[in-house]
């Protein structure tokens, strides 16, 4: 992987994290970073996905892709969010 398809992973993971935790409702208590690291992983894993069901390279923006990214990044922030521990009040 080239210099230009590492920055594009993470300009995409980071697109993908942050609409993967709009999706999920209420208020999160990941970090920025977290979010990032997820949106990276779900946007591979999702490009994966979609590969293996030959919906990754359509004419035109691949919405069905971006959707799998974005589900699979809000069900990982959704995990992380929970993996948290819960503050006393």
């Amino acid at each position: 992987m080239e210099i230009g398809g590492i920055i594009s992973a993470i300009v995409i993971g980071i697109v993908i994290g942050i609409l993967g935790r709009l999706v999920v409702p209420g208020r999160q208590r990941i970090g920025v970073l977290w979010t990032i690291l997820v949106g990276i992983v779900a946007a591979l894993i999702g490009s994966w996905v979609a590969s293996a069901f030959d919906v990754a390279d359509t004419d035109g923006v691949d919405w069905v892709e971006w959707l799998i990214q974005i589900g699979l990044a809000g069900v990982g922030v959704a995990a992380l969010d929970r993996s948290r521990p819960r503050p006393r009040r």
